[in-house]
């Protein structure tokens, strides 16, 4: 699949604006976390890396937001996912668009993710 985009702005203004304030959202409480985040996209969806490595990818759809933290990512939060009765597998979840964006358990997925990065270094 080619890009037809070539940043997370280009990426965003393919969807409706409701999905649009969604992403828009989720893009911006990413970026309060930490200022070391760079972004980019990977396999065709915004990404985040965290000292040089991959933290986090999302994705825009009609009824959801896909949010793909890994297996390690997912695999930890598990029983969030299943208490908010949110679909998942073992490297996204789907925050519904109808619903508000889950930021506190998002934020807990991403610094768990970049404790995991952190390890890994060392």
């Amino acid at each position: 699949m080619k890009n037809t985009f070539k940043n997370i702005d280009e990426y965003i203004l393919l969807f409706p604006q409701e999905v649009q304030k969604k992403l828009t959202a989720l893009r911006q409480f990413i970026h309060s976390l930490s200022p070391d985040f760079e972004e980019y996209i990977g396999y065709q969806m915004p990404a985040f890396r965290y000292k040089g490595k991959p933290l986090i990818y999302f994705a825009g759809y009609k009824n959801h937001i896909g949010f793909y933290p890994g297996a390690e990512g997912i695999k930890n939060f598990e029983n969030d996912f299943k208490e908010k009765e949110y679909k998942f597998s073992k490297g996204a979840v789907q925050f519904p668009i109808l619903d508000n964006l889950p930021l506190e358990l998002a934020g807990r997925i991403i610094r768990f993710r970049m404790n995991e990065i952190e390890l890994k270094k060392s």
